[in-house]
């Protein structure tokens, strides 16, 4: 059967990304401190960002020893991406930001306390063979585009290019395998007085060109490209769209890929399953590829609030296992301890740094303890 899918990726200036990155980054700050405060690496946190024109908004729960200049830690996440002047969407400097932290609700940290699930729902992750992150084609690409604008914009002034901008990329698949790139969609915010021919041709020779010789294999013909489609993408960042904490979570994972459970990954500590067990299911899911069990898997995990070990757990490898998936199950289940607490030290959750994760995307980045896998010959073994 042939069909095709298509993926999205946002820019670190788009206004949802930059409300992940200041929960993140508010995130890193209480796990990790600042230079000038300790950090509390068994902080309890999850915060939420909206940003307006003008506004930054700041609220969420917070269980921590340690002290952050919350305003400070906004202001310089908005900065670093470019939000630095009015007239470009935002400003870092000026803005107003409101802040509205209480502390975690006990009913809640009774259960965490006792290394129980910090909330009640399902988490889902996947893995494919068709790219060398054993991420799907779509997503792949779409994040490659924005990774690489985020470059160009920073290096070169001169082309005009402001920190919103988005990437989406079809694909056209038979019988469950990547063919070719059918259509390329950008839209990148720029200065005023560039035309759209201008946008396209250097955004084009800039960014999408030099992204698709590594994807060569998948052009056989010219993919159809849409770029800045109205015509002009002068205002953008929080000037034109309000932002939010979480509204990304599927450009922020497979591109549609596979199933998300709702919950949302930024500003949110490792004692979340919503954030950790996801990233769990992304490891087990790329081991038992990596270990050649299979050419695709999706890992499906439930958790209740305050409970250890998860209410269900489920591997589905679409008919590509080369071994009975009920005995794949049983060797994750013997491999893997998927209790939060398990997680958290077999994956360094307290020690990681989670402000690259909300730039562009959770998953792919071989710098994420998630992505590793060393386990994948214990799974092999004896299968």
């Amino acid at each position: 059967m042939r069909l095709i899918h298509t993926s999205e990726s946002v820019s670190e200036g788009h206004p949802d990304k930059v409300a992940d990155q200041i929960s993140d980054a508010l995130l890193d700050t209480f796990l990790h401190g600042d230079g000038k405060n300790p950090g509390d690496p068994h902080s309890r946190v999850a915060v939420e960002t909206m940003l307006a024109h003008g506004v930054a908004i700041v609220s969420g729960e917070v269980r921590t020893t340690t002290y952050v200049d919350v305003q400070s830690v906004v202001r310089q996440t908005i900065q670093s991406i470019g939000y630095t002047d009015t007239r470009v969407g935002f400003d870092g400097g000026s803005c107003g930001v409101l802040v509205a932290i209480q502390p975690q609700s006990p009913d809640i940290a009774r259960g965490v306390d006792t290394g129980g699930a910090g909330d009640q729902g399902m988490m889902f992750g996947m893995a494919t063979d068709e790219t060398a992150s054993l991420m799907p084609l779509p997503i792949t690409i779409a994040q490659a585009i924005m990774k690489k604008a985020a470059l160009v914009r920073r290096a070169d002034a001169s082309l005009g290019l402001r920190p919103d901008a988005k990437a989406q990329v079809s694909i056209s698949y038979e019988d469950g395998r990547p063919l070719t790139i059918e259509t390329i969609v950008v839209s990148h915010q720029h200065d005023e007085g560039i035309t759209q021919q201008a946008m396209k041709v250097r955004l084009m020779e800039h960014i999408v060109a030099p992204v698709l010789k590594e994807y060569c294999d998948y052009v056989d013909k010219e993919p159809q490209f849409h770029v800045n489609p109205t015509g002009v993408f002068v205002l953008g960042g929080p000037a034109a769209d309000t932002g939010l904490t979480g509204r990304k979570i599927i450009a922020d994972t497979y591109g549609g890929m596979c199933p998300h459970g709702g919950g949302a990954f930024s500003g949110k500590d490792p004692t979340k399953v919503d954030r950790s067990a996801a990233y769990m299911a992304r490891h087990v899911s790329k081991c038992i590829v990596a270990a050649g069990l299979a050419k695709r898997c999706q890992v499906a995990v439930a958790y209740a609030i305050g409970v250890k070990e998860p209410v269900s757990f489920y591997v589905e490898t679409f008919g590509t296992e080369t071994v009975a998936p009920e005995k794949i199950s049983q060797r994750v289940m013997e491999r893997f301890d998927m209790s939060p607490a398990g997680i958290m030290a077999h994956l360094k959750l307290r020690e990681t740094r989670y402000l690259p994760t909300a730039k562009c995307g959770h998953f792919g980045d071989p710098a994420f303890p998630w992505e590793g896998t060393e386990p994948a010959a214990d799974l092999a073994s004896g299968l």
